[in-house]
């Protein structure tokens, strides 16, 4: 995040506006929310996750029961049930 003073910017008249609320501080100002990138979309985080997910689902559907799972994923059992009981796709 980086500091831009608003006079660069923004129209006086609406500097004005704002200075009505709040005056000499740092005031943040979000981004709009379709601005925003999904978690791990960047990264590529996401798409390692769903290619892990898939692969569990994969083994259960094999045979492989939850407890073998979560021993060769590292994960508890409760969060191996929330992968191959999930209806994502």
């Amino acid at each position: 995040m980086k500091y831009i003073n608003a006079t660069k910017v923004l129209p006086e008249k609406l500097i004005v506006e704002i200075q009505k609320y709040i005056q000499g501080e740092t005031l943040y100002i979000p981004k709009q929310e379709t601005e925003y990138s999904k978690w791990g979309s960047l990264s590529g985080g996401r798409q390692m996750l769903d290619r892990r997910n898939a692969a569990i689902k994969n083994s259960f559907a094999g045979g492989k029961s939850i407890e073998q799972l979560a021993n060769e994923y590292y994960l508890s059992t409760e969060t191996i049930k929330k992968i191959v009981y999930s209806h994502k796709r």
